[in-house]
């Protein structure tokens, strides 16, 4: 999701919708259906899952959700009751408002990391020590190789000799 520079509301900055719990998603949806701008900028992350590594998306900044009027003549006082925000931040008497710069600084940061592969998401790094779990190897550690986006290469001492063994991101954890 990305948000849109060079309108009239530009030089006002953005405001910061502080939402309900798990509620980015629902604040952003209705802030949009007012005819606001909104940003949500997702975190692209490792999660561990029984059938190996997944890629999953959360909010880089859990519980807000920036957003401005699409026109000089729209009034954020709407957006206080918009389903999913439980306030709007402020500083003082006044709303706080973020500059635009601000924002394109995060999404920079937003795409860099969402173009990241799996690979490069995990904490399995070669020369890590890690620990099998959930296979007929739990509970014996051994060091990482290699990580693809796929598999870990993984060192193991079996019966007294080093063999390399080919598992699922899922099945390690760091020792």
């Amino acid at each position: 999701m990305s948000f849109e520079a060079g309108s009239a509301a530009d030089s006002n900055g953005w405001y910061l919708a502080y939402t309900k719990p798990k509620q980015e998603n629902v604040a952003l949806l209705n802030l949009q259906q007012q005819g606001f701008h909104a940003y949500l900028p997702l975190y692209k992350n490792f999660k561990k899952v029984p059938a190996g590594g997944q890629i999953g998306f959360e909010p880089m900044f859990a519980r807000y959700v920036f957003f401005r009027p699409a026109d000089a003549t729209q009034s954020i006082s709407s957006a206080r009751s918009t389903r999913g925000v439980a306030s709007i931040v402020s500083f003082g008497v006044g709303p706080a408002v973020v500059k635009t710069d601000t924002l394109r600084v995060i999404q920079a940061f937003e795409n860099q990391r969402n173009a990241a592969d799996l690979a490069e998401l995990s904490p399995l790094r070669p020369g890590k020590q890690v620990r099998f779990r959930n296979s007929a190897l739990n509970g014996l550690e051994g060091l990482v190789k290699s990580v693809s986006s796929k598999r870990v290469a993984v060192l193991l001492e079996l019966l007294g000799q080093q063999q390399l063994v080919h598992v699922d991101h899922g099945q390690l954890e760091l020792a």
